[in-house]
Parts: C-alpha cells; sequence; structure tokens
C-alpha cells in the first residue's frame, strides 16, 4: 500500500515508536495510522516495535537472571551472556568498582576455575566511562588512544568497536560500568547505548546486594580467621613462648611464608627480635629508626612492598647471608590503644602475589590483640620477676613462715611459726620437714610434694596441725615455690596462719555469704547441708566492658575501682533488706527474702536497682572529677520460687539460692546490652510490686535455658529529665507502639516509635522496634507468630 497522496511523511524511528505507545489509541486511530503508511513504512514500524518487545524482553530476562543469586560469580558470567545476547556482539564485559582499592574488577573464567582481572579505576576506556559517569560510543577501538591492544596481542582477538555505559544503582551513583565488544551487525548506535544502559540500571541492584554480600561473607571469615589465631594467643603469658605463637599466628593468618617480631627496647632505643621465623635462636639489636623496621615503628605507619629489591630501604646482605630470597614485605606498627609503642611485626614473602590492602586490615587487628598480648606479658615477666624475689627473702609477718631449701631441710623460721609450733628456732632451724612435722601430719609434705610437681601455689584451708603430745592447732597453710632469677627452684614456703574456731568459722563463712546469714546460722546453730523453698527476688548487676576496663587500668587501679564500687553498691543492697549473696567478678548477687521473706521483697529489688543507679552517677562524679574512666552497669531482677540453704561440703558450705528464677536475673541483666538499658524486672517482679514504680513494658522474650516467654519491664525510676529526656511524652507512645506491633499494625507502630524517638533520640528500644517493624513490614512472620522475640544472650 502507498501512501496518501498529500499526507506528511512520517518518521520511523525507535522515539516515534516509543511517544506512539506512550498513549492510549482511540477505537480506529491505529488502522487510520496504518493506512495512512506505505508498505516499506509499515514493515518500518513492525520492525521497530519488535524491536522495543525484544527490548522489554530483555530487561524481564535480565531481572529473572539476576535474582536468584548472591554470588558475583554466577552474576557476572550471566549478565555477560546476555549482553552479548541482547546487542547481538562477538563478546561483552562487566566492571564493578571497589572503593577499598580504588579498581575495577571483573570475573572470568581462568581454566576451569573462576578469576579475577582488576585494574585502576581510572584506567582506559571502562576507566573514563566510570569517572565521568557518561556512555561512549568508539567506531573504532585502534583509533582511540584509551584503548590497550597488549590484551588483543594476547589472545590474538581483533577489537573492532566498542560501547561502554555506567552501571548506576538507584541513588544515581556509578557502581561499575558495562561493555559490548564488536557488533556483528552494523555499528553501535544511540539505541544500543540506551538498551545497553536499561541491561546494565536493570542488574545494578542484583550486583550491589551480591558484591555486600560478599563482602559479609568475607569479613565473616576473616573474622572467624582472626578469631582462631587470636585465641592461639591469648592463653599464652609468658612473654618468649608468646612471641612465637604471634609470629605463627600472623604467618598463617595472611598466607606468608615466614616473619619477624621485633620489640622496642626504649631503655637503649633499640628494636631487638628475641624470636625471628628462618633465624637462628639469638638476639637481632639494631636503632630505633634504621632499616624498614626501623621506619615502620618511628613514623607508626604500615609499609607494604611489592618488591623489596626495588626498594631502597631493603638491604639485600640478609638475603646473601641467609640464602633466603625476599620478595614482598609487610611491615606494621604493634601499638596498645593507648599509644604505647611495643614492637614491629614484619611478614615476608606471601604466598601467591603481594600484599593486598584486606592484609594490611587483617594484621591490623591481629597486631592490636597482639599489642595487648605482649604487653601483658611483659608486665607478667616484670611481676613474677620482682615475686620470685620478694618471696625469696623471709619478712616478719603476723602468720608463722617457715622456708626450705631444695632438699626440704628448713632454712629460716620465723617467731610467728616458733610460737604456733611450740619450738625454739634452734630446734627447728637446720631439721628436715618430716623431723619437725612428724608422721601424723603428712598432709604437709602431700603439699610440698604437689608444689614441686606442678611447680604452683597449694592453699590448704582449715587443717588440723597436729603438736606434740595432744595439742592441735586449726591452721590455713599456704605452700609456695621459690625460685631464683633465673627461674630455677630454689626451695619452699609454708605460710601457717594460726586460727581459732570462732575466727575460723566466722572467716570462712564470711567469704561466701553476708553478715546476716552467717549470724543467724550462728545464732542457729544449724549450718547443715540441705535448703528450704522460698520466693524471694533475685538482683544481678555486672559493669560493662569490664574485661576492656580493667585492661586499661591495670590490676592496682581495677582493684582500687572494684572496692569503692562494691563499697557504695552494697551500702545500697544492705540498706533495703538485701542479702549479699556472692561477688563473680565484677558482678553482684543479691538477695531478698532468703532469710527472711517480707512483702516488699520485690519492692526493695527494685528500689535497690533504682538507687545502684542513682549511686552509680554519684560515684562517676567523683571518678570524672580525678579524671578517671566512667563505669556503666546493667541490672536484672526476677521474682519467684527458688531453693535456699547452704550449700557444698561438711567442711565448706555457701549459703545462696538456687533455681531458674536466678538464672533469669542474670539473663535479664545481661538483656540490657541487647535493648540499650539499665534496669530490667520480670513480669512476676512487676505483679509483686505494692509502690507505685514507673515502668514500660518491654517486650515479651524467651532467653537462654527457658522455654516459656516472659514480660520484660524496664525500671525508669532513676531516671532524670537529663538521663531521659521528655520521658512523659516517650512512655505513652512507646505503649502505644507496643500495642500495634502486637496487633502486626507495622505502620502505626512505627509512627509511635518515630513519636518516641522525636521526644528522646537516644532511646534505644524504641530504635530496636522501628528497625523490627522496618523488616516486618517488608517480610511479615509467619502466621503462628506469637510476638515473642528470641534474645541471645550470654
Amino acid at each position: 500500500m502507498t501512501q496518501r497522496a498529500g499526507a506528511p511523511a512520517m518518521q520511523i524511528n525507535p522515539e516515534t515508536v516509543r511517544q506512539l505507545l506512550k498513549r492510549p489509541l482511540r477505537p480506529g486511530e491505529l488502522d487510520k495510522l496504518l493506512q495512512g503508511l506505505s508498505d516499506a513504512e509499515r514493515t518500518q514500524l513492525f520492525a521497530q516495535m519488535a524491536g522495543l518487545a525484544r527490548r522489554d524482553a530483555a530487561l524481564v530476562y535480565i531481572a529473572n537472571r539476576v535474582s536468584d543469586s548472591l554470588s558475583l560469580d554466577v552474576l557476572f558470567p550471566r549478565l555477560m551472556e546476555v549482553v552479548t545476547e541482547t546487542l547481538n556482539v562477538d563478546r561483552s564485559s562487566l566492571f564493578l568498582y571497589d572503593p577499598d582499592t580504588k579498581e575495577l574488577f571483573s570475573r572470568v573464567m581462568q581454566g576451569n576455575a573462576m578469576g579475577e582481572v582488576r585494574f585502576p579505576a581510572d584506567l582506559g576506556i571502562a576507566g573514563s566511562v566510570f569517572t565521568s559517569g557518561e556512555g561512549e560510543i568508539i567506531p573504532d577501538a585502534y583509533e582511540d588512544a584509551r584503548f590497550n591492544r597488549d590484551v588483543d596481542i594476547r589472545t590474538g582477538y581483533r577489537t573492532t568497536n566498542v560501547l561502554c555505559v555506567p552501571i548506576r544503582n538507584r541513588r544515581r551513583e556509578v557502581i561499575g560500568v558495562t561493555q559490548a565488544l564488536n557488533k556483528r551487525e552494523g555499528e553501535f548506535d544511540l539505541e544500543d547505548m540506551r538498551l545497553l544502559e536499561a541491561l546494565s540500571s536493570q542488574a545494578a541492584d542484583a550486583l550491589e546486594n551480591a558484591r555486600l554480600f560478599e563482602k559479609v561473607e568475607s569479613a565473616q571469615r576473616e573474622e572467624a580467621m582472626l578469631l582462631d589465631v587470636v585465641s592461639l594467643i591469648a592463653s599464652e603469658i609468658y612473654l618468649d613462648p608468646l612471641l612465637g605463637k604471634i609470629l605463627e599466628a600472623a604467618t598463617q593468618l595472611l598466607g606468608a611464608d615466614r616473619g619477624s617480631l621485633f620489640l622496642y627496647d626504649p631503655s637503649r632505643d633499640e628494636l631487638y627480635a628475641r624470636f625471628a621465623d628462618g633465624v637462628a635462636s639469638r638476639e637481632i639489636r639494631f636503632p630505633a629508626g634504621a632499616g624498614i623496621a626501623g621506619e615502620c615503628f618511628s613514623r607508626g605507619t604500615t609499609i607494604n612492598i611489592d618488591d623489596a629489591y626495588e626498594d631502597a630501604r631493603f638491604n639485600p646482605e640478609v638475603d646473601k647471608g641467609t640464602g633466603y630470597r625476599t620478595r614482598n614485605i609487610l611491615c606494621m606498627p604493634i601499638a596498645t590503644k593507648g599509644g604505647n609503642k611495643v614492637g614491629v611485626m614484619e611478614i615476608l614473602n606471601k604466598k601467591g602475589g603481594p600484599f593486598t590492602f584486606g592484609d594490611q586490615r587483617r594484621l591490623a587487628a591481629f597486631c592490636a590483640q597482639a599489642a595487648v598480648s605482649i604487653e601483658n606479658a611483659q608486665l607478667f615477666e616484670e611481676v613474677r620477676n620482682a615475686r620470685n624475689y620478694n618471696e625469696s627473702i623471709l619478712r616478719s609477718m603476723s602468720n608463722g613462715v617457715v622456708t626450705l631449701d631444695a632438699g626440704d631441710v628448713i632454712s629460716k623460721v620465723n617467731e610467728s611459726a616458733l610460737r604456733l609450733l611450740k619450738r625454739s628456732g634452734t630446734e627447728v632451724v637446720g631439721q628436715t620437714l618430716r623431723g619437725i612435722f612428724g608422721e601424723r601430719n603428712g598432709w604437709v609434705s602431700q603439699s610440698l610434694e604437689k608444689v614441686r610437681g606442678t611447680g604452683t601455689i597449694d592453699v590448704t584451708v582449715d587443717t588440723d596441725l597436729l603438736l606434740n603430745g595432744s595439742e592441735v592447732v586449726s591452721v590455713n597453710l599456704t605452700t609456695v615455690p621459690l625460685r631464683n632469677m633465673r627461674d630455677e627452684p630454689i626451695g619452699s614456703m609454708l605460710v601457717m596462719e594460726d586460727i581459732t574456731r570462732e575466727k575460723r568459722l566466722r572467716n570462712t563463712m564470711s567469704r561466701y555469704m553476708s553478715k546476716a546469714v552467717m549470724d543467724q546460722l550462728l545464732e542457729s546453730g544449724d549450718a547443715v547441708l540441705g535448703g528450704t523453698g522460698r520466693d524471694v527476688s533475685v538482683l544481678f548487676s555486672d559493669i560493662r566492658g569490664f574485661t576492656a576496663l580493667s585492661e586499661r587500668l591495670g590490676a592496682r587501679e581495677t582493684v582500687a575501682m572494684l572496692n569503692e564500687y562494691f563499697t557504695d553498691m552494697v551500702d545500697v543492697v544492705f540498706s533495703h533488706n538485701g542479702i549479699l549473696d556472692k561477688y563473680i567478678g565484677d558482678m553482684i548477687m543479691a538477695v531478698f527474702g532468703s532469710v527472711l521473706s517480707r512483702e516488699e521483697d520485690a519492692d526493695n529489688a527494685v528500689t535497690v536497682g533504682s538507687r545502684m543507679m542513682v549511686a552509680l552517677r554519684e560515684l562517676n562524679r567523683r571518678r570524672v572529677a580525678v579524671g578517671h574512666e566512667l563505669i556503666r552497669i546493667g541490672v536484672g531482677i526476677s521474682t519467684g520460687h527458688v531453693i535456699a540453704g547452704n550449700i557444698g561440703s561438711p567442711k565448706r558450705l555457701e549459703y545462696t539460692v538456687i533455681g531458674d528464677r536466678v538464672n533469669l536475673a542474670e539473663r535479664l541483666e545481661n538483656a540490657n546490652k541487647y535493648y540499650g538499658t539499665s534496669v530490667l524486672i520480670c513480669q512476676p517482679t512487676a505483679a509483686r510490686l505494692k509502690h507505685p514504680v514507673r515502668l514500660r513494658e518491654l517486650d515479651l522474650i524467651r532467653v537462654r535455658g527457658m522455654r516459656a516467654p516472659v514480660s520484660i519491664y524496664e525500671v525508669l525510676d532513676h531516671h532524670t529529665e537529663e538521663t531521659f529526656p521528655h520521658l512523659d511524652v516517650v512512655i505513652p507512645a512507646f505503649a502505644e507502639g507496643i500495642a500495634q506491633y502486637r496487633k502486626q499494625s507495622w505502620s502505626k507502630a512505627a509512627a509511635a516509635f518515630r513519636e518516641a524517638l522525636a521526644a528522646c533520640p537516644g532511646d534505644h528500644p524504641s530504635r530496636l522496634y522501628l528497625d523490627r517493624c522496618e523488616i516486618y513490614s517488608s517480610d511479615p512472620p509467619a502466621a503462628d507468630w506469637d510476638g515473642v522475640w528470641t534474645v541471645q544472650t550470654n
């Protein structure tokens, strides 16, 4: 059919067809349009419409191809296959940007395995497109100065024309580039560029997700590997074995051939190696600023050398002397968090190529842990030397002290020991252990043999020492090995504490229970095994980050801090009829109602929890005034039935409570870390409160070791406007959020939690629930969802 006379010619191109299809056609309009076209124009129109259909099909196809995988190894070849087929080209390539190395990389098959190709992000045509963010059509690759012909020469391939476009994510950020090479029919045009941009955009989300997933997996692998090697050194406190383990772990972590560890000697301003892999056991010393290690140490910066022989700082004479060939070097300073320079780690010859940015990151994390271990080992070595020296000198003390040489002959004895043994100095000094203590006190010889065999201190508590005749003295015996500065055994020391029955009983009991419990038991005279069931409230409190805090403070300041902290907290416990059950490291366990039950036990426990936070603020005020760090604690309280009584052996009893309520209190204390709260209580505790307390229901949780879920509440009485601004606004908003959350009205719940956060941006529970709502709104829970959240606690 020919076009009607006088009708204007219609331009048939992709843009015309695209505009035509954008609007709905009226009845008969398409027929009229087709009648107005010639046969050639009609054929061209159908061809353009078919092209658009193929384009849309390609977009759908690529979306399907990338939706089921989070592996870049899978996505790269799939996407290149789709691009090659859709644009009808010889081959294609895809490159993503690595911000860590500032490189573009691609995954390609190399033999039977997937390999990786990398180059600087501004290199070549791909780098230019990535940098500018604008696609380009290169009609003749060899005429473009950016094109690298070496690739064609190596592969025997001839690149004629190139189409390269940026890959943009939803934020319009350029995350990579896609290239199509050698169009099979004709030249690349703008329509090809639009199609390739559309395909790249369609795949961008999948590529970003896969990249993120790969990073997470890589981080998890690195974390697991680092945890393994850190565990290898964490248990070692002796310096020389520790250095060997650190070096072994570092080379294993980086897949390197060998390495050296240089410690800093501040007295001589030198670096020295007490352990160097591949070098004979001898000490190597040099000035702290000499060579690669010296520069790394003095500047405090990492040095990564790809080719050692091309670096002027490298001394090849060392290789000549050992016959070893150094290829690449990664040198990193070892320093504590406080900036104390400990030494330098030098790792040589990574297997498979030069050290990468990831290697530097892994070694930096490892060196941070190694610095702590080395510093602790050095401190331990100093303390051990001082202890061994001091314990070799017999000092005058209230307890009886007897020192023996390596042959178990008594060499020295103090006046307290002579009074205890009812002997004079001439009767004791020069005698053997058996000659003084006799056959009837064989336990003394057994303790000495144990110490001699293990090399550790042995303590024997509350044991009868039989003297001449029928006299019996009760003692606590501490047997200590004596060593010289070279750590060689030179004898033993016996320290004897003379205790009367009353003193022995009170000292032993006071270590395991409070004075109130001890007085009651002494009055009843019924310290027997067994127990009774009681309803009590149990409180656990714990210092946050205590391990790291104690490492920063050191032993002396840690003890001083704990003594001050325990004094303030225990005063609060005792002032509200609480029983101090025990200290567990930095943890306090208190019980209300284990000895004398009261209706106010739950109130007292909650009051103590709040008052502890108030007392902590005052303690922190004093600490800040003298330049000390703040202390943060968490408190957990549960109420219910437990077993209370004296538990242990006849010689060692501990008055305490046991049961799942005890475990729950500890779990609640630990759950504060997750919720960002200070004081948490369970529903039975809240139900037994006799006096009004500001609470908010926080969650319905299931904790480790307990099947049934439990409602938990946050105690808010201790807060001020400064510590919790706009509390009166947050509480009702949070309660509304909880109600909507349990109805699975995620948007309404989120709005309520946002209102709470607007009033108090630091309210961590509102932030947690807002995150949950966002997750559940896109991925709803199962139909049998009961609102229970499982909290993983230690």
